[in-house]
């Protein structure tokens, strides 16, 4: 295919076909394809850049059985565990991001979903850290329409739900939960007015085939922000033997995420620490955004580098004032 010409579809709304997706991610020039992704970027975004932060705001002791999992009750990971955070260290946490100029935070927690018992508790949490000024964001799995309106009645603005892996390919990673399951918070959560978060992991095994199925499953839900994470296998997990993925698939990856969702921020999430020498590629192929700091279960990036090396490039990112 024509890179040109698929820019020119892509710049006019024209979606492309899954049969199509296959064919550029196998045949076009690695180079030509992440140039088309970055301009497609550049059209719909401009120059700007978006970043966001995340707290573990409860570890360990979950009922469910992904396999890429270090919280997983299922495996021995040595995972450090904890109850809910309280108000002063997420504000603490909060507010450290804000200092340091990052867009978004949100709490995360482990767990097929926050109990109802605990609603009220988060939402004070959301209640308190609007104060700060920074955009709030919250990852508390599969939860019912009540608990989103309560936080989104708190504050909370966007909400985060990956779909992970390709429809297909979901169940052979996880069968205490279904992907349906994750549409139907999703779907709670657009008609609630909140934006949403919803990206996956490559990198688990799956094939390109089933990749640009995550990508155009995601592009069904219209999410403002898609954070794709290369999986870090965890010891333990019963992916922690998964060979990695190369360089050329990820960036191929974020080309064909760009290329298919070309409105909404592709986040560079999970997995950065690995990827540390090709990082500025990846923001020219397509990356639009970045999760900074600590990523839950493993080491992130610095911050302070981060903005370092995005204010190098040219980028624009807004303080929260």
């Amino acid at each position: 295919m024509n890179l040109e010409n698929l820019f020119e579809r892509i710049k006019s709304s024209e979606k492309i076909s899954a049969k199509e997706a296959l064919e550029i991610a196998q045949s076009a020039p690695k180079d030509k394809l992440y140039q088309t992704a970055d301009k497609i970027r550049e059209f719909f975004l401009g120059n700007k850049i978006e970043t966001c932060s995340i707290m573990n705001a409860h570890s360990g002791r979950c009922s469910e059985n992904c396999k890429w999992c270090a919280q997983s009750a299922h495996y021995k990971t040595g995972v450090k565990e904890y109850g809910y955070v309280s108000i002063s260290e997420a504000l603490k946490n909060a507010k450290y991001a804000k200092d340091k100029r990052v867009q978004r935070f949100s709490l995360v927690t482990s767990g097929k979903k926050i109990p109802d018992s605990q609603t009220e508790n988060i939402a004070k949490i959301y209640e308190e850290m609007g104060k700060l000024g920074i955009a709030l964001c919250g990852s508390f799995g599969l939860l019912s329409k009540d608990q989103l309106k309560r936080l989104k009645e708190a504050g909370m603005t966007r909400y985060h739900c990956n779909l992970e892996a390709a429809p297909s390919y979901f169940p052979k990673l996880c069968t205490t939960h279904t992907i349906e399951e994750k549409l139907q918070t999703l779907k709670y959560a657009k008609e609630l007015g909140y934006e949403i978060c919803c990206g996956g992991i490559i990198g688990m095994g799956e094939n390109l085939r089933e990749r640009l199925e995550l990508a155009f499953a995601i592009s069904e839900i219209e999410p403002d922000s898609i954070p794709l994470n290369v999986l870090q296998p965890i010891k333990g997990t019963p992916l922690e033997n998964t060979p990695p993925l190369t360089e050329d698939e990820i960036l191929t990856a974020f080309a064909m995420f760009r290329i298919i969702n070309p409105k909404a921020h592709i986040r560079f999430a999970g997995g950065r620490s690995a990827f540390i020498n090709r990082q500025r590629d990846a923001l020219k192929a397509g990356a639009s955004a970045l999760l900074v700091g600590d990523m839950l279960t493993t080491i992130g990036s610095d911050i302070a580098a981060d903005y370092k090396m995005l204010s190098q490039m040219g980028y624009d990112f807004l303080a929260v004032e």
